[in-house]
């Protein structure tokens, strides 16, 4: 395999000299990889990547709960404005000789001892211990205008600020070298699931200071695994970190693997090609092109594939969607005729009334994913409900009665283009058969993901297809994007959807410490979202991973982590 020879030095303690493939994991990444600093992990890609390498304040648990990662406890103030976080001992950076130089009186002897005994214990380790003024260091720079972090949005807004919209001095505070305070200017309930993002990993001063811009390619963290060699385009490695602080229930200390190398293969089925012959451990989706190879329509797996790989499917926090651009100062030309329509609530509803949601699931997907019939917040979250949030199912009478009310019909048929990407072409198609039953000539264009990222971030398409992949488990990170103040380009809410009902019920939301009474609000909050129908919910999609038989300990859960620190191969 490629980089296989960079390998021969990742061994664990008393392994042999040459790779055993059986302690390395390889995973594919098809998107480009563009930084290993926590700071730009805006993707999947970025953020399996740097998953493995460093650890945040906080962490998901098996039913996506935050629980302490590095913190080893904390305590929410009664007013919900300040969060104390006391850190964990003994947990130190990777080792790195440039960064933490060493001599004797240097040496770190309760380190040492986690060692295994191969290791030489006289050998001085590179490395210092986290203490609070790293967390602060790392937030502050989320928000420095210098770092140009895609990250800063999790802490903007909510912790302190100065009047002119600043962070304050004490928004983040270092009360010693393992207490960590910081301070909100109001409640905001889900912050702890924020903290759980690789956004907020801590990262050393003394890396950033050393490498500058080039810390997307020297990182340094507190992770399972540690930086060994990006080829990029072609391959990562990882090695195993012998000082990592978890140990598991047995007191083993972790990970059980000796290295990661990661492939970057960008064509889908080359990479699914790639996996059946058995040079990758693990693949995460699987395309049009591979899914009938894999699953039957009514979404079992094959019979000649079962058995050959391990086949897991859960929920997936992530909700298609189409949305409609509510703003008329943003659309020029046709785009503005059509947004004059598509501000009629009655056309936004007849259009949702007239797609047969379960047939598009069932025949384009391999059931793999919910018919979207409930409210925008998707199914693996607790406020789902399609009882309490009823949604649009398949009614084309409805519709054409919807349409004629808004004054179009035969006469005067309604003419729209709605804007996607190549990979979703096929569902496009399928809508456009759906609309056209009930009167509605769409044309469907199809734009490279770039392009079509920038036309509804600037709103100048009135209509598009679009997703909703959770930054955290709450249905809060759903329904901001229909809170007026995160109007885009700056904020999520794609649509300008602007409603002062709304945002009182957000505004309650956030602030409310009751579970249940919180649920209740998003779910209010969810079906007035149904009744404008700023955007139609398409389906609440679902996970999909392959892995080989001989792989251990790799667990899927809804926000689709990779996390290595727990697997081994047989």
């Amino acid at each position: 395999m490629a980089g296989a020879g960079a390998l021969a030095g990742c061994q664990g303690p008393g392994a042999s000299a040459s790779p055993d493939e059986r302690r390395v994991f390889r995973y594919n990444q098809p998107e480009a990889l563009t930084s290993l600093d926590p700071a730009f992990a805006r993707n999947q890609a970025n953020s399996w990547a740097v998953s493995q390498l460093y650890n945040g304040l906080m962490e998901l648990d098996s039913t996506l709960t935050p629980v302490p990662a590095l913190a080893r406890r904390y305590q929410v103030s009664p007013d919900g404005t300040t969060y104390t976080f006391v850190l964990r001992p003994g947990v130190s950076f990777h080792e790195n000789q440039e960064l933490f130089p060493v001599s004797e009186k240097d040496l770190h002897p309760e380190l040492d001892a986690e060692r295994n005994a191969a290791n030489d214990l006289s050998v001085p380790v590179a490395t210092r211990p986290v203490t609070a003024a790293d967390f602060v260091y790392s937030f502050r720079r989320l928000l420095d205008a210098k770092t140009a972090s895609p990250g800063g949005w999790i802490f903007r807004g909510k912790v302190l600020e100065t009047p002119d919209g600043a962070p304050s001095d004490t928004c983040f505070v270092a009360v010693n070298d393992s207490t960590l305070r910081i301070h909100l200017k109001k409640p905001f309930i889900p912050f702890l699931g924020i903290l759980t993002m690789p956004y907020t990993y801590v990262v050393p001063h003394e890396a950033v200071a050393k490498y500058g811009k080039d810390f997307r390619e020297h990182p340094v963290g507190t992770g399972p695994f540690q930086f060994r060699l990006w080829d990029e385009g072609n391959v990562l490695l990882y090695k195993k970190n012998p000082l990592y602080w978890r140990r598991d229930a047995k007191g083993r200390q972790l990970p059980y693997l000796d290295a990661v190398a990661i492939s970057f293969i960008a064509d889908r089925k080359t990479e699914f090609l790639t996996f059946m012959q058995g040079k990758l451990d693990f693949l995460s989706g699987i395309r049009e092109g591979s899914r009938d190879l894999v699953m039957n329509r009514d979404g079992t797996v094959r019979a000649d594939f079962k058995g050959k790989f391990a086949v897991q499917k859960v929920p997936y926090l992530n909700t298609e969607y189409l949305g409609f651009q509510l703003d008329s100062t943003r659309l020029t030309g046709e785009q503005a005729v059509q947004g004059r329509a598509l501000r009629d609530v009655r056309v936004r509803q007849a259009l949702a009334w007239a797609l047969n949601k379960p047939e598009l699931t069932a025949y384009l997907l391999n059931h793999v994913g919910q018919a979207g019939t409930s409210g925008f917040v998707p199914a693996a979250l607790p406020s789902f409900s399609q009882a309490l949030v009823p949604g649009y199912d398949y009614q084309p009478a409805r519709a054409r009665a919807l349409l004629r009310a808004a004054g179009w019909g035969p006469r005067r048929p309604l003419r729209l283009r709605l804007s996607t990407v190549a990979e979703r072409k096929e569902i496009g198609e399928y809508l456009q058969k759906q609309w056209a039953n009930v009167g509605v000539q769409v044309q469907v264009d199809i734009n490279q993901s770039a392009a079509q990222q920038e036309l509804v971030d600037n709103g100048r398409a009135a209509f598009f297809a679009k997703s909703w992949l959770g930054d955290y488990p709450d249905a809060e990170n759903y329904l901001a994007l229909f809170y007026s103040p995160n109007f885009s380009p700056a904020g999520p809410d794609k649509t300008h959807f602007k409603s002062a009902a709304y945002d009182r019920l957000y505004d309650q939301a956030i602030r409310t410490q009751d579970q249940a009474q919180r649920t209740a609000l998003y779910q209010q909050m969810d079906r007035l979202v149904v009744a404008e129908a700023p955007v139609i919910s398409l389906y609440y999609d679902e996970l999909i991973r392959l892995s080989q038989n001989n792989v251990r300990g790799l667990k899927a859960n809804p926000m689709n982590q990779l996390l290595l620190e727990g697997v081994w191969k047989k």
